[in-house]
C-alpha cells in the first residue's frame, strides 16, 4: 500500500481474531499503525497476530470486552506498548437471530452487554488517555439493525441503536476536547460468523445476494477500508455520524409487491 495514513498511530481494535476486526488489523498496520489487537478467542487471536506480524507491529489482549478490566487492559497495552492511544475501535459483537417471544431476558442482557455495554466500556477506558493527548478518535461497529428493523433481531437491534446514539453524545460531549466519534453499519458481510445464517435462508446465500442492490454481501477489507479512513487525519471534521457501508441496503424504500 504506498498511502499510509496512520503513520506513528496506535489503535486499539476488539474483535480482531476474524471478519471486520482482522481485516482492520491488517489495513491499519498496513497504512503504518502499532495496533493492540483484542478478542476473547485467544488461539485465533495468536495465529492472527503471527499472520500480522509482517504487516507491522501489533499486540494482543485475550479477554472479554464485556468487562471493565478487558478495556482498561487494551488501553494500558496501548500506552506502555507504544506509549499513547489514538483510535479506541470497539469492533466486537455479534447475536444469533431468535424471535422476541422465545428470547429470554438472561439472552436479552447478554445482548445488550456486547454490543451496547462493550461500546461504553471502551469510551471510558479510551477517554482518560485522548483527553490528557487533547485528541483521539473512537471508533464503533454498529449494524443496519441499529437503524431500521430486522426480524429476529430486536435485542441485537436495539443494542446497535444504543451504540450509534452513545456515538453521537459522545462526539459532541468531548469534540471541545479534539475527540472525534464515529460509527459505521456495516451490511451483509461474507465472513465466517455470519455465511451459515445466509446458507439457511430459502434459497440459501443466492437467493438472498439476488435481492441486493449490488447483488453480493460485503467482504471485510470493504468496512476495513472505511475505518482506516475514518481514524486517518482526511477524515478530521468527520464525526458523530453513522455511516452506512451496506452496497445501498439502506437506500432502498420497502414496498409491498402487487400481485
Amino acid at each position: 500500500m504506498s498511502e499510509r495514513r496512520l503513520e506513528g498511530k496506535v489503535a486499539v481494535i476488539t474483535g480482531a481474531a476474524s471478519g471486520i476486526g482482522r481485516a482492520s488489523l491488517f489495513r491499519f498496520l498496513d497504512e503504518g499503525a502499532r495496533v493492540v489487537a483484542g478478542d476473547i478467542r485467544g488461539a485465533e487471536l495468536e495465529e492472527t497476530l503471527s499472520e500480522a506480524a509482517s504487516h507491522g507491529e501489533a499486540a494482543i489482549v485475550i479477554g472479554d470486552v464485556t468487562e471493565p478490566e478487558t478495556n482498561e487492559r487494551l488501553v494500558a497495552t496501548a500506552c506502555e506498548r507504544f506509549g499513547r492511544l489514538d483510535t479506541f475501535f470497539a469492533n466486537a459483537g455479534g447475536v444469533l437471530p431468535r424471535e422476541t417471544a422465545s428470547t429470554t431476558y438472561e439472552m436479552f442482557r447478554a445482548d445488550l452487554a456486547l454490543n451496547l455495554d462493550a461500546f461504553w466500556l471502551g469510551a471510558q477506558a479510551a477517554l482518560p488517555v485522548m483527553t490528557a493527548q487533547a485528541g483521539g478518535v473512537l471508533l464503533a461497529t454498529a449494524s443496519g439493525a441499529g437503524q431500521g428493523a430486522v426480524p429476529g433481531l430486536a435485542s441485537y437491534g436495539a443494542a446497535k441503536a444504543g451504540g450509534i446514539a452513545l456515538i453521537r453524545s459522545l462526539a459532541t460531549e468531548y469534540g471541545p476536547r479534539g475527540i472525534r466519534a464515529n460509527s459505521i453499519s456495516p451490511g451483509p458481510i461474507e465472513a465466517e460468523g455470519s455465511l451459515g445464517y445466509f446458507e439457511s435462508l430459502p434459497g440459501g446465500r443466492a437467493a438472498y445476494e439476488a435481492q441486493l442492490p449490488l447483488r453480493r454481501m460485503g467482504l471485510p477489507e470493504e468496512i476495513a477500508s472505511v475505518a482506516a479512513f475514518l481514524a486517518s487525519d482526511d477524515a478530521a471534521y468527520v464525526s458523530g455520524i453513522c455511516l452506512p457501508v451496506d452496497g445501498a441496503i439502506s437506500a432502498r424504500l420497502w414496498q409491498p409487491v402487487h400481485e
